[in-house]
């Protein structure tokens, strides 16, 4: 249970980091709603940092959390480590690139393992393993 339990907080952490970051960024440009079009523009980055961390962080800390109920196998606990880090790499990705119109490889990692990471836990939960 502690390692679901450690990973749901990480990507909690994560969510609110970056809903504060988003903040921060609008009060210190003076933008009260939207973003730039621009995919170079810091708070468009932030915002869809944040927006795509509000997509996959609640359902990988549902999964995790019923996973943990159950005593789940090694490569399971392996596997919700991964989908956490690969969130922060995915952020990262999104945010530190120039731009988000071109293509990055945290990016791409980070999405990768998500999503593979992901089909992982819920095979998982499926065959209670």
């Amino acid at each position: 249970m502690t390692v679901a339990l450690t990973c749901i907080a990480l990507l909690g952490l994560l969510l609110i980091g970056l809903g504060m970051a988003v903040s921060f960024t609008r009060r210190g440009t003076k933008t009260i709603i939207g973003h730039s079009a621009d995919p170079a523009d810091r708070l468009h980055k932030l915002v869809r940092a944040h927006g795509n961390t509000a997509e996959y962080a609640p359902m990988l800390a549902v999964l995790m959390l019923a996973l943990a109920l159950r005593e789940p196998a090694a490569w399971v606990l392996w596997c919700m480590g991964l989908a956490t880090l690969s969130r922060y790499v995915l952020a990262l990705g999104l945010i530190a690139g120039p731009s988000l119109a071109k293509a990055n490889p945290l990016r791409f990692v980070g999405a990768l393992v998500t999503y593979w990471t992901g089909f992982a836990l819920c095979a998982a939960l499926l065959l209670g393993i």
